[in-house]
C-alpha cells in the first residue's frame, strides 16, 4: 500500500495493518505484524518514487 503524506511524497505502507515501520534487517517485513512486504510493493513503490522525481508531489495526499 502507497500512503502520500500531506506534502504529496509516497510512504511504503503494510498491506495487512498499514503500518509505515518496515524493517529492513531480516529482509523487509513489516515491524508492527511481522508480515512480509511484498515485491510488488516494493516495486509500486518505486514508481511512485520516480513519479515524485518526475512530476512533482502527489495533489492532495491520501493512499493508493
Amino acid at each position: 500500500m502507497i500512503f502520500y503524506n500531506p506534502h504529496g511524497a509516497p510512504e511504503l505502507a503494510c498491506d495487512h495493518c498499514g503500518c509505515r515501520w518496515v524493517d529492513r534487517t531480516n529482509g523487509a517485513h513489516c515491524y508492527e505484524c511481522g508480515e512480509e512486504i511484498t515485491v510488488d510493493s516494493i516495486a509500486e513503490f518505486q514508481r511512485a518514487l520516480q513519479e515524485l522525481a518526475t512530476k512533482g508531489p502527489h495533489p492532495g495526499g491520501g493512499t493508493t
